[in-house]
């Protein structure tokens, strides 16, 4: 029953955003608060016990909201502007064929910007222009959100990994091997990532057309976050995807896609005609000052990033709040922290995406493109900020929902009786197929493949020593999960549909990632009990 119980939040949650098409704020409210009754009555969890976990998923949604704000912001500016409409006019001159400018965009723009500035950026970044390209804006949520899972791991310069480190005490081969089997099961994602946004755009036609081009990312991406693993884990996806992105540029002079797409009759994934023949009213700005604000974000995310005095002057001011320890009445103890979930501000991407935006927002003024492109001459700053509170709000909400739920299974043990339970019905290598599955939980309720290894990393090891199974095996099994999990991760999608102009569909956007999920899961566990068959 207890089992049952603990999956009943996220079972309902998924119920109503896939199925019923519940909006995220009516199903991730509703998710909050069976989690907290499924607390209270269940796992014996007091009063205090939830008010602590809840009071830490708000300050958990701190980080990603000031994203979402920030993200917002950059897109309302660029759009009161023109400089979506300058990026989709400017992007058909440039390239003659759309898929591969939604191949270029959707799945090598998006993880060479997870390699540098996760935390959802890529997804809000990305699902704008898509959008302005003429692709039906679920699928420029859904496109994204899935291209980007492979970098999600070793992305952010390593966070995930750095994460799981910090959770496990792994000596030196173990690490390595941990590190190098994770790349190897990601593989997975790059290659079965790529041919699923393809086919999303047109189906088996579109494939027959992208195949090379799928072949030639996937292995620079893939084989080169393999390789990068060996070396420097940190720089694994940042590497690879920098590579893609040069490696565009001699793509596209290829005659097979430099000429316009021909051969695919049905584009479920676009709403307008071929790029090409669009006419419309001429943009304020061209293709270079429209994608200014972007090259902007890359060298500001670089720089806090990679320049070592920069990273730790801005990271030395961090923000934490103190918690008392807490317990339930089936022992589930969190120790009293100091600082909960330090936050450095200057080092999260809401930064850089903020001082981004007002940036953007000064030269388009100064050369007034606002003027230029609205039908008349009222305060465009004024109008900035109204779009931006009427996006922002409602799309903060199921955020915080989220978390909170997130929060509360945690410290209830809801999370950990889910697990166990897995590994108690289990032989050993049917465990080992599923292992990954409880890192699709974990970031399936948290949003976040980090928070996944976090949460489940130890228990992980635990469980691989008591099913006599390789710990570096099951703790990679548990990282590709973790990866796979965002594809599905509520938070995610809400960040995604708020800047793609659909917030209350999100239900719409988990019903294209929700079958890659679940085909990444079953491959991702039958690779993962291969790799343990072989090293025995």
């Amino acid at each position: 029953m207890h089992w049952s119980l603990a999956a009943a939040p996220i079972i309902i949650l998924a119920f109503l955003l896939v199925k019923l098409r519940s909006t995220a704020q009516q199903a991730g409210t509703t998710g909050m608060f069976v989690a907290s009754a499924v607390a209270l009555f269940v796992f014996r969890t007091p009063i205090d016990t939830l008010a602590v976990a809840g009071a830490k998923g708000v300050w958990d949604s701190a980080s990603i909201l000031f994203v979402i704000w920030t993200a917002l912001l950059l897109y309302h500016i660029m759009n009161k502007a023109g400089g979506y409409e300058a990026l989709r006019q400017g992007i058909a001159s440039f390239s003659r064929n759309e898929l591969f400018i939604v191949i270029a965009l959707g799945w090598v723009f998006t993880s060479f910007l997870q390699g540098i500035d996760g935390f959802g950026t890529p997804i809000v970044v990305v699902a704008p222009l898509l959008v302005a390209i003429g692709m039906r804006p679920v699928y420029a949520v859904a496109i994204p959100i899935i291209a980007h899972i492979w970098a999600k791991f070793f992305g952010t310069l390593g966070v995930g990994w750095l994460a799981t480190l910090q959770v496990v005490d792994l000596d030196a081969a173990t690490a390595h091997a941990t590190a190098y089997q994770s790349a190897l099961l990601i593989l997975i994602q790059v290659l079965f990532g790529g041919f699923a946004i393809v086919w999303m755009y047109g189906r088996w036609p579109a494939i027959r057309h992208a195949w090379p081009l799928v072949l030639i990312i996937s292995a620079i991406q893939g084989l080169g976050q393999v390789i990068m693993a060996l070396f420097e884990p940190i720089l694994a996806a940042f590497i690879p995807a920098a590579v893609a992105m040069l490696a565009l540029y001699p793509l596209s002079r290829w005659r097979r896609y430099a000429e316009p797409l021909t051969g695919v009759p049905v584009r479920p994934a676009m709403q307008a005609e071929l790029l090409r023949d669009v006419a419309t009213k001429a943009a304020p700005m061209g293709l270079a000052m429209s994608f200014m604000p972007y090259a902007v974000l890359t060298v500001i995310a670089l720089s806090s990033s990679l320049i070592d005095p920069i990273t730790n002057t801005l990271s030395s001011f961090t923000v934490g709040l103190p918690f008392p320890a807490v317990s339930t009445g089936y022992e589930i103890t969190n120790a009293a922290v100091p600082h909960y979930a330090a936050m450095a501000p200057l080092m999260n991407p809401g930064t850089s995406l903020l001082i981004t935006a007002i940036l953007t927002w000064l030269i388009f003024s100064a050369r007034g493109y606002y003027k230029a492109w609205q039908a008349d001459s009222t305060n465009s700053q004024a109008g900035i900020l109204a779009s931006l509170f009427a996006s922002a709000v409602p799309a903060s909400v199921p955020i915080i929902a989220f978390l909170v739920m997130a929060r509360i299974m945690d410290h209830s043990g809801q999370n950990e009786a889910l697990a166990y339970g897995l590994a108690a019905v289990a032989p050993a290598y049917v465990f080992a197929f599923l292992s990954n599955g409880i890192g699709i939980i974990g970031a399936f309720a948290t949003s976040s493949s980090t928070s996944s290894n976090t949460l489940f990393s130890d228990l992980q090891f635990t469980l691989a020593k008591l099913n006599d199974l390789p710990v570096a095996t099951i703790l990679a099994a548990q990282s590709a999960g973790g990866a796979i999990g965002n594809a599905i991760g509520p938070a995610n999608v809400v960040l995604g549909a708020s800047t793609a102009g659909i917030s209350g569909q999100e239900g719409d956007i988990l019903r294209k990632t929700l079958p890659w999920t679940l085909v990444a899961f079953i491959l991702t566990g039958a690779a993962t009990v291969l790799i343990i068959m072989l090293g025995n």
